[in-house]
């Protein structure tokens, strides 16, 4: 260090080693990842969800339908949501999903587990891909034909599996879980959207009463709770 004639030795090498201590501080602390996308809950959520009960800070950045158009050719594949770490981007829900879950700690405890958390959300993937006609056309953003023609057809076939399956699991698991003895993030996925669907339909689990409970049970963990009555109210 440069001491302009001031500093004994001594002191110079104080000063260095404060300014290296500094130095390295600030290079070392790593800012806040980022999460785009649209402001609602939607794909996005769970993956918020994640960082509230992992009790991790982020940066939730939010788009409106206007503003999207102006961010999507930054985006790697042209959609949200992303995950930028260290200014590296993330594409694809499922895939920050994973990452955040592991990073974590909220993807299973033992490898077995870790498949099976996998499974849950791939197995969620697919009533969502079957679903999606009825689904986008509840919510306003398709016109896939008659909205209550399309939940006879096409949501109350995919529901009755999918939700079959999940109580299936849930017995087999005896934990109140999916997978495992707390919660991962296969289960706040499906109890999000679980809440997405009942203010869609109101009645529509009802002959999922293990599932209705599951739903409480996640929504009822203390980070999630407080997150739920603190988030921006939006209307998916």
């Amino acid at each position: 260090m440069f001491c302009c004639g001031y500093c004994t030795p001594e002191e110079e090498d104080s000063q260095d080693a404060t300014s290296s201590k500094k130095n390295n501080s600030s290079l070392g602390k790593k800012m806040p990842m980022k999460l785009y996308y649209f402001d609602g809950r939607g794909t996005g959520e769970a993956i918020r969800q994640v960082f509230k009960l992992a009790g991790e800070d982020f940066e939730d950045v939010r788009f409106s339908m206007d503003e999207w158009p102006k961010h999507k050719a930054d985006m790697p594949f042209g959609q949200i949501p992303v995950l930028e770490v260290d200014g590296m981007m993330i594409p694809q829900s499922a895939a920050i999903g994973r990452y955040v879950a592991k990073k974590f700690g909220l993807a299973g405890k033992t490898p077995t587990d870790q498949a099976w958390v996998d499974a849950c959300v791939d197995q969620f993937k697919d009533h969502y891909t079957e679903i999606n006609k009825w689904y986008y056309t509840a919510l306003g953003f398709a016109n896939h034909g008659d909205k209550e023609s399309l939940y006879k057809s096409v949501y109350e076939p995919a529901r009755d599996k999918f939700y079959d399956f999940l109580q299936k699991r849930l017995k087999k698991n005896g934990s109140g879980f999916l997978v495992g003895n707390s919660a991962t993030w296969a289960d706040l996925l499906i109890a999000d959207h679980m809440h997405t669907i009942l203010q869609l339909k109101p009645d529509t689990l009802q002959r999922f009463p293990e599932m209705l409970a599951f739903k409480k049970r996640v929504e009822e963990l203390p980070q999630i709770k407080k997150w739920i009555a603190t988030r921006p109210k939006t209307p998916f």
